[in-house]
């Protein structure tokens, strides 16, 4: 029994290793820097062991900005990709002809580059001397006035980057939510249509119990992407997010560390741990909720 535990603990060695160097150790080690008080990067040097890196973050006009456009996205953003995606996959289950090619179509944007995606985007809804995009166009033709969505007021912009979010995710949802469809036993199907059950009874009581763990599981990692966003908004409004209004707050840490208001490691590790402190919490709450909404066969 002994040395089939060695022999398993020598197996998982290397995923051990991988993690300890790449995970642990930079996640300690950021948690440190937060901590040191004037850091200086080139000489090594700080001058005092505080909170007054947490205290400046929070405080930062910057960082607010970041928090509020990030928590924005993430309440928007999961909730209705999660939903949409739901709904594609049941129409695509009872779907029998050409399943498999709108299953593709479907997972096209999931393949395709994320700054692709963002050009199309700007293409879509970018305001220029020449034409107003597409999206002026449509609401042109309802009576509106053009809007700048990409230089314009904050919501248009917020706007766009939740609906370029929420294409961006929902292929990746709709793929995994097919593949849970398929996974449900037609024996429950079968006996719901002999007790003559309505089609929206058989999917809350039984397509939607089972297929559960998925559905949250999509939830969690959908939180964890969300807060974790700053491709998106570089793909739309440029790498300068805190002169659009529209960073987050891995763009604030980016900004920090690399940016114009770079070199400043110490405010960097503040904010990373404060997201960290954030997702961690929000992932907690959702653990206690899916105990009592979660179904595992």
């Amino acid at each position: 029994m002994e040395k089939q535990s060695a022999k398993g603990w020598l197996y998982l060695l290397p995923a051990i290793l991988f993690l300890g160097v790449f995970m642990v150790y930079p996640l300690i080690d950021v948690f440190i820097y937060s901590f040191e008080e004037g850091y200086n990067s080139a000489s090594q040097t700080y001058y005092g062991v505080g909170l007054y890196n947490y205290s400046y973050v929070l405080r930062d006009p910057y960082f607010l900005q970041a928090l509020k456009n990030t928590f924005i996205l993430v309440i928007v953003t999961v909730p209705l990709s999660t939903g949409f995606a739901l709904l594609i996959s049941v129409a695509l289950s009872s779907i029998r002809a050409l399943r498999n090619l709108y299953q593709t179509i479907y997972f096209l944007p999931y393949v395709t580059n994320t700054l692709a995606v963002g050009l199309v985007f700007m293409i879509l809804f970018k305001k220029t001397p020449y034409t107003d995009g597409l999206a002026n166009l449509v609401i042109s033709w309802f009576g509106g006035e053009a809007i700048d969505f990409i230089d314009g007021p904050y919501w248009a912009k917020m706007f766009v980057l939740c609906v370029y979010t929420i294409w961006v995710v929902m292929p990746f949802k709709i793929l995994i939510l097919t593949s849970a469809l398929a996974s449900v036993d037609e024996v429950y199907y079968n006996a719901a249509r002999v007790d003559g059950t309505s089609k929206w009874r058989t999917f809350a009581r039984i397509t939607l119990p089972m297929i559960s763990p998925t559905v949250f599981y999509l939830i969690i990692t959908g939180f964890i992407g969300a807060f974790k966003a700053y491709s998106d908004a570089v793909a739309l409004f440029g790498t300068d997010l805190n002169a659009s209004g529209m960073n987050t707050i891995v763009g604030y840490v980016y900004d920090m560390l690399y940016g114009n208001s770079g070199g400043y490691p110490s405010y960097a590790s503040a904010a990373a741990i404060i997201l960290f402190a954030v997702v961690l919490t929000i992932t907690c709450i959702n653990l206690l909720i899916s105990t009592k909404h979660v179904h595992y066969s």
